[in-house]
């Protein structure tokens, strides 16, 4: 992977001008009560560009004539510290297993900056990110334009490096969809373990901890994202988390859950009944969510415009609610009106990445962006139908139906990674019956 880090690194570089210095600090520890931290993760555009997994970082990197400078700021070997906290990398390891040109303390950071910023014409960093990053920033800048009578050029120009990273990171390598893949198996593995756990009277919470047992127990060692396990009218609630409630004999329950594995994301939602038998309610409305979301990954292909999943969706959701007197009115008129987002809100998905929802624009120029072969995404169109709406038959009140799976765009189409989990009401019935 060493490898991969300098050719995105030099990528970087070669969409960039000539004369340029970046900076971008990594991520720190956060407390989580008192003197204990939350388990370190480290920032993803650093992640991205160096592979270096401390907090206490910082990356300069820079291009002027044609000649490329890789420095990085680290923690120094401290074996006092070491001993409860744990090895470090130190400033040879840096050099030695990084492929760092030059590497210094996290301390002299300031320092030794105004000394690699000067005489470049561009510096580029987070910009707006954080103030106090922000403000040392700026006092580099005045350090240098307070020594320009002794010959130090501050830099012309600041830019944010940010979205340069980010329209690199929306193109996937094939080592990064491997390990998105891995991830992909790992969650499949534990929503189906919880569809083979759920029990009348269980509690929620009891079948999130099935979903975490099967992601550590596969090297996971944390989730994605906080976990989603709704019970009935709970998962007409989006972002549900409390997952404190017992589920009952009728209700269906969304999972929505995915691991992190080598710093990817995978994102997988499925409903499922806790008896094992879908109602016929809940059968057909399960149905028009199902083809609304194969409809919206057939889209998928180089050149489709992000927004065709989406359109699919709305489609084939409205003509079902439509069709089952829960919307009435002409298809064409419901959808230009919105009425369809009484019970489909979101959108259909969202890159997916190093983070759940990954980074890029949606956009350019105005215009939704055209797909291209390396994009990883997710499609999940879904129903809600809240057990205090009135305005529809009883019988439809307290369902919430969200299916979702993670799609890379391929040369020819698009691949689904997390194929394996059932959602097709026969298959869901059959494993659960087992």
């Amino acid at each position: 992977m060493v490898e991969e880090f300098a050719q995105r690194r030099q990528d970087l570089l070669n969409a960039l001008d000539d004369d340029i210095v970046i900076i971008l600090p990594s991520a720190t520890e956060k407390v989580r009560n008192n003197d204990a931290h939350f388990p370190f993760r480290q920032n993803s555009d650093f992640y991205y560009l160096t592979g270096f997994e401390e907090p206490g970082a910082l990356m300069a990197l820079s291009k002027q004539k044609g000649v490329v400078n890789y420095t990085l700021f680290c923690r120094p070997k401290d074996p006092q510290k070491e001993i409860w906290d744990g090895l470090r990398v130190g400033l040879e390891g840096a050099k030695t297993d990084y492929g760092v040109d030059e590497s210094y303390s996290i301390d002299e950071v300031f320092d030794v900056l105004p000394t690699l910023v000067d005489g470049k014409q561009t510096l580029l960093y987070p910009l707006g990110e954080d103030e106090v990053f922000d403000k040392k920033i700026l006092d580099v800048v005045r350090t240098l334009k307070a020594q320009q009578r002794a010959g130090k050029q501050p830099p012309t120009q600041l830019e944010n490096i940010l979205p340069f990273i980010h329209e690199a990171r929306l193109i996937k390598s094939s080592s990064e969809i491997a390990l998105m893949q891995k991830a992909a198996d790992i969650s499949v593995n534990a929503h189906i373990r919880a569809m083979k756990s759920a029990k009348h009277r269980m509690h929620e919470y009891q079948l999130e901890a099935e979903i975490l047992h099967e992601f550590i127990s596969h090297g996971a060692r944390a989730a994605a994202y906080s976990s989603i396990v709704g019970s009935g009218n709970n998962a007409c609630i989006l972002h549900y988390v409390e997952n404190n409630q017992l589920l009952g004999e009728d209700d269906l329950v969304l999972i929505d859950a995915g691991c992190e594995f080598g710093y990817y994301a995978s994102d997988i939602t499925r409903t499922f009944p806790v008896s094992g038998k879908f109602s016929d309610a809940q059968s057909a409305l399960y149905q028009i969510v199902l083809d609304a979301q194969l409809a919206a990954i057939e889209t998928i292909k180089p050149g489709a415009s992000w927004n065709a999943a989406h359109e699919a969706s709305v489609k084939v959701i409205t003509e079902g609610l439509v069709k089952l007197g829960i919307l009435k009115g002409k298809v064409d008129d419901l959808i230009q009106s919105g009425a369809y987002s009484k019970y489909y809100m979101h959108r259909c998905g969202h890159w997916l990445g190093l983070d759940v929802h990954d980074v890029g624009q949606y956009k350019i120029q105005g215009q939704w962006r055209s797909l291209k072969a390396g994009m990883a995404l997710t499609v999940e169109p879904g129903i809600y139908i809240s057990a205090q709406d009135t305005h529809v038959d009883e019988k439809w009140r307290g369902i919430g139906i969200r299916i979702e799976d993670d799609v890379v765009v391929t040369e020819s189409g698009f691949e689904v990674l997390t194929e394996a989990a059932p959602k097709t009401l026969d298959a869901i019935e059959a494993l659960m019956a087992e």
